[in-house]
Formats: structure tokens, sequence, C-alpha cells
């Protein structure tokens, strides 16, 4: 059985995943839930079938991987840092080595930032996109698609509103 890599971020309706100080204190809602699907999204579900967790060494600095302590997560970083417990520090061949994973089953979470998860997009190894628009326009910041030139074809296969928040999830064409 073949696993995944799933995106599953959270951006501004203008393509922002953090403000210009890297705050993400703006992901939320807006109150509303005349519009609420009655599906909700469920992260903890989310999370039950992943395996392994990929994130930026920024993300790493901020504390995310805390928050990870049972999945074994892969930070991305140019530095040469040894690894301990569930956390292991990679910089060379990210790419071949999350798809040997994912060939070996695994579910792999693309936890971000923008510069991160670039090369995936680029390369077209994203298998599933899970992205929630956040009713909000920051007008700068930290964008998802940071170099993004190829086209990448996607086919929606389920949508959630809630509050004012849509999350859609794209698989690939």
């Amino acid at each position: 059985m073949k696993g995944k890599i799933i995106l599953n971020l959270a951006m501004s309706i203008d393509g922002y995943i953090a403000d210009v100080d890297g705050n993400y204190h703006w992901i939320k809602g807006d109150g509303n839930t005349n519009l609420d699907t009655f599906e909700k999204w469920d992260f903890d579900l989310f999370l039950k079938d992943i395996d392994i967790i990929l994130m930026g060494k920024n993300c790493y600095d901020e504390g995310f991987h805390k928050e990870f302590e049972n999945k074994k997560v892969f930070v991305a970083t140019n530095k040469k840092l040894k690894n301990y417990d569930n956390i292991n520090f990679i910089n060379e061949n990210i790419e071949s080595i999350l798809i040997d994973e994912k060939n070996k089953g695994k579910n792999i979470y693309l936890f971000g930032g923008g510069v991160t998860v670039a090369p995936f997009i680029e390369k077209n190894l994203i298998d599933e996109y899970i992205i929630g628009i956040i009713p909000i326009i920051l007008g700068d910041g930290k964008k998802l698609f940071v170099s993004q030139n190829n086209l990448v074809q996607l086919k929606l296969t389920k949508y959630l509103v809630n509050e004012g928040v849509v999350i859609l999830n794209y698989v690939r064409r």
C-alpha cells in the first residue's frame, strides 16, 4: 500500500500563511455559522492517519514540533544538527527521503512553511492539498506559493465550511 504526501495549511484569501511578523493569530473564522456544512474539519482525526511530519526550521524553532511528540518529525534545515527523540534533521535529498517513506506506505504531512513545501509543489509530488481559506486579506506576509511556476492540475474532492473558513480538499488529477 502506497502512502501519500499531504499539504495541509491555512492561508489568507490573498495567499499568505503568516503575517509580516510571522504571526498566525489571524487564523480563525468570522463567527458566522449560517453557511456551515454539517461535517466539520477534525484535525485530530486527520493526524491519526499521519506517520511523518515535515516542517521547516522556523516552525521547529517556534516549537511546533512539540505538537507531534508521537509522530516522526523531519525538520528541513541548512544546518547539520543532531537528531534526537522523534526529531530528524535533514538538509539533503529531502524530496527523495520522503518519497521513499511514501513508497513504504507512510502518510506524510507537509506542515510548512512556503520555502519548505515549494520543491514538492514545483515537482508535483503532493498527492493531496487540504487548504483552509481564512476570511481575511493580509496584504503582505509569508506566501504559501513562493516560487511555483509549474502547472499543477487538481480535482476538488471535498469542501467544508466552518464559521467562514472554507476548507478545500484537492487531489492531483
